[in-house]
């Protein structure tokens, strides 16, 4: 597949797409394979709460295309921990471990926690410098939304630097007036922050945090396809993440995304189309 964007789901491995992603049935061991024939990317939020065994590094790096882009997060013990001077080993660590991902680890996410503030940014300045790969940047403190000196220094130490500070767009599922359990838990854990479209390097990262009714995120949608259009047009490689509450419609709002980006660029090719279940016959034979 051959889209000049990068577009994908929190992860891949989600049984709850049996049926639409995958055809039912399907075992959890060709779950990536067939992902990647469909999407082009992958957040990669496993990492964040685990390290993977090199061994499943090993199998992850024959099954990636060449092309295809994991966006792993570095682990929580090191993006929550209180100094990030201190873990700048354990970053190389899990760097060198993803090695055999080679490029198609481009590029690693730093998800900082909300505690990381303004007072902070020498640590972050020092472990960009010292990490050696490409890197994107998620924070969450309010002085880094509050258009103040803060949020200035963050944005000139990444432009500087050429580091991404993704984009995080979680208005569709704060928009909900629900009392699902996924529907609480997504809100409990997402954070609810301004919207900043930034763009400090050839590939800006969105993550779009949706409503499970697909059709209610048109509106929110909409700016950002009229800006992911405009940076494929301006040459960049955007990256592109779709979630829902409990990510069971994350492909389908993805399509819908890619479905809507087709309409202001004519020509992008299509995706796979998702599985359909067989219906049951009412009738019998």
């Amino acid at each position: 597949m051959n889209l000049p964007y990068f577009l994908g789901c929190p992860s891949w491995n989600e049984s709850a797409w049996l049926g639409s992603l995958y055809p039912t049935a399907t075992p959890a061991s060709e779950y990536l394979g067939r992902y990647c024939a469909t999407f082009n990317s992958v957040e990669g939020n496993t990492t964040l709460y685990a390290w993977p065994s090199e061994a499943k590094v090993e199998r992850w790096a024959r099954l990636m295309p060449e092309h295809f882009r994991f966006c792993a997060k570095l682990p929580r013990e090191i993006s929550q921990s209180d100094n990030l001077h201190e873990v700048l080993e354990l970053a190389l660590a899990f760097r060198q471990l993803l090695a055999p991902l080679a490029e198609r680890v481009t590029p690693f996410w730093l998800q900082l926690p909300a505690s990381f503030g303004p007072a902070r940014l020498n640590e972050l300045a020092r472990l960009i410098e010292d990490f050696g790969a490409p890197l994107a940047v998620e924070v969450r403190h309010p002085e880094f939304f509050a258009r103040g000196e803060g949020e200035r220094a963050l944005n000139r130490l990444l432009l500087d630097k050429g580091i991404e500070r993704i984009c995080l767009d979680s208005r569709a599922l704060f928009s909900l007036r629900s009392q699902d359990p996924a529907v609480l838990h997504a809100q409990s854990k997402k954070p609810r922050v301004p919207v900043r479209p930034t763009a400090f390097s050839q590939s800006p990262q969105l993550r779009f945090i949706g409503h499970p009714e697909l059709e209610a995120n048109d509106s929110f949608m909409a700016p950002w396809l009229d800006k992911v259009a405009g940076w494929i047009e301006a040459g960049k490689a955007p990256h592109v993440y779709l979630h829902t509450p409990d990510n069971h419609r994350a492909p389908e709002l993805a399509q819908r995304f890619h479905a809507q980006l087709t309409e202001r660029l004519p020509g992008l090719p299509p995706l796979p189309a998702l599985y359909q279940a067989p219906q049951l016959s009412l009738l019998g034979d």
